[in-house]
This record gives structure tokens, C-alpha cells and sequence, in this order.
């Protein structure tokens, strides 16, 4: 978070190191977050993505820039959502979960491509004590641990936040539609408890603990070297 990075006393060097990710963040995470709701929503069935322009990688097509800067600056935020019909779905329950499920988990896959790569550099690094590779390693690293965040952010299960469909497969309809009348004031709630502090420390250690096990993932090939 570039809040916790300046309040820390950070160089420059990391702070355009977590600025570097954050951007590729906003531009490639974001972006392959809701393209992979899109996607799976068209695969099961709903061609709405389709018709809107989100079944793209193109940045601009998903960016909510409000949530960009609070990428930025806090650590979490939130793109453009995809607008998902589910009365085209062939089981709308199940098929929504899985729409919502497809976006944290595109982002623990990008976690995963980034550790690995840290993984790669740093084996470089051993060997040619480059310093590019070095930089390299914690702007991967970065993009990483905030990805990690923002899975375990987004399956929170609280409208409009992806755990709110997925929590819709157990509930039924009546009290699911309750829920989601108050969506825009328990999104403003959770806004206040992240500002405030009070989640920062119950999702902390969630995303460590999913962290290590991912760390844990892209060591594995490395083992062998």
C-alpha cells in the first residue's frame, strides 16, 4: 500500500518499485479479473459480456478509476463490473458461483505467474548479482502479495464483492434479494472499515497464509535446480 510505503520511510527506489506494480496491477490484473467473469459467464451460457465489450483484455474497457486509486494508494480496489443476466444460465446458482469464483481465482493464478517469476530472477540473481534482476524481483513480488489481497478481498461475502454471488448458491432467493437491496450502503460500511483499519488486520492474515501457500507452489520446480 503506498500509504504504508511512504509511512514506513521508504526509499525511492521502493517506492517506484510498488508504484510499478500497482500500475501493472490496475492495467493487466484488473483487467484479466473481469475478463475471466465475462468469459466463464459466456461459457456457461450468458452472452451479455459479449454484447457489452468485456470479453477484452483492453484495460480501458474494464478500469473503474476510483477503484484504481485505491489500488494504488490502499492496497484494494475494484474495476468496472461485469454485468452478468443469469436467467440465461442452465442452473443460475451453481453457474453464478462459478462466474463469480473465475475472477479471485484469475487473480491467485497471476499471484502464482508472479512468484514464480520473483522465483526466476532470483535464481538469476545468485548466479550474476544483477541488480535489474533484483528490481525485477520485488516488482513481481509486489504485483503478487496485492493480487493475493485482492482474491481474498473480493471473497469477502458482502454484495457487490464476487462472495456475495457465491454466497447467493446457499441462500434462497428471498433472503439473497434482501441482502443485495442494502448493496450500496454495506459497500460503503466495508469502505469505512477498511479506511478505519478494522478488516486490514483479519485480511492481512488471511492473504499470508494464502500467500505461503502459493510461495509454496512456485518453489516447487525450483527445487530441482
Amino acid at each position: 500500500m503506498l500509504y504504508s510505503v511512504l509511512r514506513d520511510g521508504s526509499s525511492a527506489t521502493q517506492i517506484l518499485t510498488y508504484i510499478l506494480s500497482t500500475l501493472a496491477v490496475v492495467f493487466l490484473t484488473l483487467p484479466v479479473h473481469e475478463y475471466a467473469h465475462g468469459l466463464t459467464a459466456v461459457k456457461l451460457g450468458d452472452p451479455t459480456p459479449r454484447y457489452q465489450g468485456r470479453l477484452t483484455l483492453n484495460p480501458f474497457a474494464h478500469i473503474d478509476w476510483m477503484g484504481a486509486a485505491c489500488i494504488i494508494l490502499f492496497g484494494f480496489g475494484w474495476a468496472r463490473p461485469v454485468q452478468v443476466n443469469s436467467r440465461y444460465f442452465k442452473n443460475p446458482k451453481r453457474d453464478m458461483a462459478f462466474t463469480a469464483l473465475a475472477g479471485p481465482v484469475a487473480n491467485l493464478i497471476m499471484a502464482l505467474i508472479s512468484l514464480l517469476i520473483c522465483n526466476l530472477s532470483n535464481y538469476f540473481y545468485i548466479k550474476t548479482a544483477t541488480t535489474v534482476l533484483a528490481y525485477v524481483y520485488y516488482i513481481f513480488y509486489y504485483i503478487a502479495d496485492i493480487n493475493v489481497y485482492l482474491a481474498v478481498f473480493n471473497l469477502i461475502p458482502i454484495p457487490p464483492l464476487d462472495g456475495s454471488r457465491l454466497l447467493s448458491a446457499f441462500l434462497s432467493d428471498k433472503y439473497y434479494y434482501k441482502i443485495m437491496q442494502y448493496e450500496r450502503y454495506i459497500f460503503l460500511a466495508v469502505l469505512a472499515l477498511l479506511w478505519f483499519g478494522v478488516l486490514s488486520g483479519p485480511l492481512s492474515f488471511l492473504s499470508a497464509y494464502v500467500m505461503r501457500g502459493i510461495s509454496y507452489l512456485a518453489s516447487i520446480p525450483f527445487m530441482f535446480l
